[in-house]
């Protein structure tokens, strides 16, 4: 009897495994059944709409042509909007503010507040209602972005570095921090644009927290050139007192044994002489630094190169995910995908309507 229990027991065990297998195998069959019943509808959307496009294809294609001669007709007939560009350089974290500005300029030409504008930009009424857009944006390529995230991983621990990753870091990082933007804006009519440029530029450079934010910087700059220069004089001061030294040294020169001494003590001084003239040269070089670093703190945010800055060029292109197009091809690509997307429409409403007698 004892022994009749032990083979019951494995025996149920058996049964279970056995069941639990299958269990898997069903759960991996309907997993794989799914992902096929996906993917072959997405095969048969596609299908349909081969189907579709070549049954409708002459209505979609006439669609397109009359948003072509439609986009000739918009080009010509419209007042041409003209765009000029300029790129600059923060010598501050002046990003947010700059982004703020233009923002309020855009929801002011939005608007129409006219007399807002003029006002803030100091131009007529005429140049500031002709104004249609003011955009931002800034200018970086991937190495400059390397670069940033090497510079950035440099400034965190060891432990908080080894966990941050580069495809997160670009997902967080803010456009308005970038040091080099571009500012775009476009009008109606040949506007002074380098008066507009100019105006944008020195609403920032007269900012109050900023401005105090240069005269700390520029007295600290200031200060650490003078103890700079103070400590090269003194090392100067100290090159002549060795220099002196040695040529006593020399002149007092008078056995052999006094001579090794002398010698001795003469190497000591070289040595010591040319670790401070090594000194003197990287004092040098922190105080050319720091002349430079005065230089370009003098201005807040600098303009660094400008397009077109007085007449500006015509703007006859339209964005679309990112690509620049005509207004022809803009316009018949418009029309072509509305007709589409109607036809499919109406197809569809027709194909519901045969459930309408199940329905009732």
């Amino acid at each position: 009897m004892s022994k009749e229990l032990p083979q019951q027991q494995q025996n149920s065990e058996e049964v279970d495994l056995g069941q639990l297998f299958k269990l898997i195998g069903k759960m991996f069959e309907r997993l794989f059944n799914f992902i096929g019943s996906i993917f072959n509808k997405i095969f048969l959307a596609f299908v349909w709409c081969i189907f579709f496009v070549k049954q409708h294809f002459l209505k979609i294609v006439i669609a397109g042509i009359v948003g072509v001669v439609l986009g000739f007709a918009l080009q010509k007939t419209s007042d041409p909007v003209y765009k000029s560009y300029m790129l600059v350089k923060q010598n501050y974290p002046t990003g947010e503010g700059l982004y703020n500005s233009i923002a309020y300029y855009n929801d002011l030409v939005t608007h129409r507040d006219i007399s807002a504008l003029s006002q803030i930009l100091e131009i007529d009424s005429l140049s500031a209602a002709s104004i249609k857009e003011v955009e931002v944006g800034s200018i970086i390529d991937e190495n400059d972005r390397l670069k940033n995230f090497d510079d950035y991983i440099k400034t965190l621990d060891s432990s908080v570095a080894s966990k941050v990753q580069y495809e997160t870091y670009v997902k967080n990082e803010k456009e308005h921090n970038h040091q080099f933007q571009q500012i775009t804006i476009k009008s109606t009519v040949r506007n002074n644009f380098k008066t507009l440029f100019d105006k944008i530029i020195t609403n920032i450079n007269t900012n109050d927290y900023f401005v105090e934010a240069q005269k700390r910087d520029t007295l600290e700059l200031h200060n650490r050139k003078l103890v700079l220069q103070n400590t090269l004089t003194k090392s100067d001061s100290l090159q002549n007192v060795y220099k002196r030294v040695i040529e006593m040294q020399t002149k007092e020169q008078s056995g052999s044994q006094t001579s090794v001494t002398i010698k001795n003590a003469e190497d000591v001084n070289k040595t010591k002489e040319y670790e401070l003239f090594l000194n003197d040269l990287e004092l040098q070089r922190e105080i050319v630094s720091i002349e430079r670093e005065i230089e370009e703190k003098k201005k807040i945010i600098e303009i660094v190169s400008t397009k077109q800055e007085s007449a500006g060029s015509v703007d006859d292109k339209k964005e679309v995910f990112g690509f620049k197009i005509g207004y022809k091809l803009y316009y018949g690509l418009l029309l072509s995908t509305l007709t589409f997307l109607v036809l499919a429409f109406l197809q569809f409403v027709k194909y519901i309507e045969k459930f309408k007698d199940k329905i009732q």
